[in-house]
């Protein structure tokens, strides 16, 4: 019989969760609210996923609360090193971040669940039982995004990382904290942003973001 099927099957058993998130506040109250909550349990609360680490295969959650903005190794990063401890358990992101960059890191990654931080607590836990039934919870804003994403044009001449820089523009990003984010160099930014000028016929970002907009390229 499968863990999600016996947990189900015997009411008294609680889905077991564990939460890492660094602000404290954020922390306690989400642990608050899924704790008060029937049938479902904090087993393990962490300010960081290397405090978690050494915990986790003790603690045997069913789900993975996981912000990526994290002291240490982020949450990104943490994905495939709690799915190697616990090959079974389900990773939800909860976080700030909703660029489509992050969310398909994060999936591409092996999050089951992606929710932004302003989701009301009982969608959380709407969310818990639905990836514990085998679906993949979003909010909503989500998956609006990761459906834009299938309707972008597949014949763009832009390159993977032109499409993440002119993403990047178009969410209003500096050109240093795209670098930042791309874990590149200034320097290469704009060597990618002359290239998306050269390629959509422009001499500007107001440009660049009309053609691309018009044309589906973001």
């Amino acid at each position: 019989m499968s863990k999600r099927k016996f947990l189900y099957e015997n009411a008294d058993m609680s889905i077991r969760i564990v939460l890492i998130e660094d602000d404290t506040t954020i922390r306690e109250g989400i642990a608050y609210l899924i704790n008060s909550a029937q049938g479902y349990s904090i087993v393990g609360q962490y300010s960081s996923f290397d405090d978690a680490r050494s915990h986790l295969v003790k603690d045997n959650p069913d789900v993975v609360l996981l912000d990526i903005e994290l002291p240490g190794i982020n949450g990104l990063a943490a994905i495939p090193l709690i799915k190697k401890l616990l090959p079974q358990v389900y990773v939800i992101m909860l976080t700030v971040y909703d660029n489509e960059q992050t969310i398909f890191k994060a999936l591409s990654n092996g999050a089951s669940g992606y929710l932004t931080k302003n989701t009301d607590s009982s969608k959380i836990m709407e969310a818990i039982k639905e990836v514990m039934e085998g679906g993949g919870p979003m909010s909503a804003g989500i998956a609006r995004l990761v459906i834009k994403s299938f309707q972008k044009n597949i014949n763009t001449p832009l390159s993977k990382r032109e499409t993440e820089v002119l993403e990047g523009i178009s969410e209003g990003k500096s050109r240093s904290k795209i670098a930042k984010e791309l874990f590149v160099d200034l320097e290469t930014v704009k060597t990618h942003i002359k290239n998306i000028y050269n390629k959509l016929n422009v001499n500007s970002k107001e440009e660049a973001l009309k053609v691309a907009r018009e044309t589906k390229l973001i």
